[in-house]
């Protein structure tokens, strides 16, 4: 158990690095892209939005994949479908291919979030799962990190870029291929229940309806408000701050630097002071410190608001652990994959939606309003339960070791 807990926390956060590595790699390369194209902001806005509504799209496929299936082939098929539609941005012909190819790069993208969530919460015990789940999830700003880093060595050479990154994914497909197992949880389940068929009626029946819904708002507003500022930030700092293109990757990685260390940071505080507050305290936080970071004008106090702002931003961590609490192990990647998959597909709107913001009132403004929606959202997070009421796992988990959470012989 402790080496597959391992296998799964090591190789997980590797396949969600380089998801966040092809989601952050367009932000940064946005203003070249725009420039070879010849295509407005408001368009370029589209390309991210496309990515989003691919990841919404993905919160019933890659659920229902994941629930049926299993946990390993939803996860080698998602990391194989926005591997593949990522290396192909090399030989686009047009910004209406490019549309297409980021929609279905979306689809793939979002899937892992869904399946990478479900294989901690089921493989970690319940004292340890907010800082595993956490630590998976806090490989989306090492990614971003990793991003601003790959973007400096090959643009203005997007092309390119997107072709090393595609091919890359190569790495996590081997891994989970070859040293993952399939999660047991699941697979008991389903040895139990061989004809059963998971679908999204089943997070939207009855008993799972209210959270399913309170679930996927909460995400929504929350990935709205982050999709908006996180899209537009490089343009931001370039366009409002006067900063060049070296010190934004600078400015981009310390904020980056401040999220890896939030994530992991807050993923502690939430073992023991419970997810669904941790939640609240990091949505309060971004909500606090986003206008803060916008009205900046002063360069070294920019570098340093960045990080700050960026360890707030750890909700996006905790969703993982919390929400896959949320439903029973038989629709897990399903219910946890559509709050949180729907939520970035509603969040499509957003870089859309601030480019427009940005023609009337500047970027910075339109950073002050995301900070609007992360509010919104720890509203939305005081009426979700405070803890899992699912009750399925706790019959079917063994019993464990108080001291360190191991499976002993009964």
């Amino acid at each position: 158990m402790r080496r597959t807990r391992w296998i799964v926390l090591g190789g997980c956060f590797l396949a969600y690095l380089f998801d966040a590595l092809e989601i952050v790699l367009l932000s940064m390369a946005l203003p070249s892209i725009r420039k070879d194209l010849g295509i407005t902001i408001t368009q370029g806005g589209l390309l991210a939005t496309a990515t989003l509504v691919g990841i919404g799209v993905s919160s019933v496929l890659g659920g229902y994949v994941a629930d049926n299936f299993g946990r390993k082939k939803a996860l080698l098929a998602a990391l194989s479908i926005f591997g593949i539609f990522t290396a192909a941005i090399y030989v686009v012909p047009s910004y209406e291919v490019f549309l297409l190819l980021r929609f279905l790069a979306g689809i793939g993208l979002g899937a892992v979030w869904s399946v990478v969530s479900a294989y901690v919460v089921e493989t970690w015990p319940e004292k340890h799962r907010g800082r595993a789940a956490a630590f998976v999830i806090s490989a989306f700003p090492a990614g971003g990190a990793m991003a601003a880093t790959i973007s400096g060595w090959f643009l203005p050479d997007w092309r390119l870029m997107f072709l090393v990154s595609g091919c890359a994914v190569v790495l996590p497909i081997a891994i989970v291929a070859i040293f993952f197992s399939e999660s047991a949880t699941w697979a008991a389940q389903k040895a139990d229940n061989a004809d059963d068929v998971v679908s999204v009626r089943d997070v939207l029946g009855s008993s799972l309806r209210r959270r399913t819904l309170l679930g996927t708002l909460m995400a929504a507003l929350a990935l709205f408000g982050y999709w908006g500022a996180m899209t537009w930030l490089p343009t931001y700092l370039t366009t409002e701050r006067g900063l060049p293109s070296t010190s934004v990757a600078l400015f981009i990685t310390t904020l980056n630097l401040g999220m890896f260390f939030g994530y992991n940071g807050f993923g502690y505080l939430a073992d023991h002071i419970g997810r669904h507050r941790t939640i609240i305290i990091t949505l309060l936080g971004v909500t606090l410190t986003l206008p803060i970071y916008a009205l900046t004008t002063q360069e070294t106090a920019l570098l340093w608001m960045g990080p700050l702002f960026g360890a707030f931003t750890a909700f996006f961590g905790l969703f993982g652990s919390y929400l896959g609490e949320l439903f029973p192990t038989r629709a897990r990647a399903t219910g946890a994959g559509f709050c949180f998959n729907v939520g970035r597909g509603v969040s499509a709107l957003a870089p859309f939606a601030l480019a427009g913001l940005a023609a009337n009132i500047g970027f910075q403004g339109g950073l002050i309003v995301c900070a609007g929606f992360f509010g919104l959202a720890a509203v939305v997070a005081l009426f979700l339960p405070r803890g899992s009421t699912v009750t399925d796992d706790v019959v079917a988990q063994p019993v464990t070791d108080p001291r360190d959470g191991e499976p002993v012989k009964v």
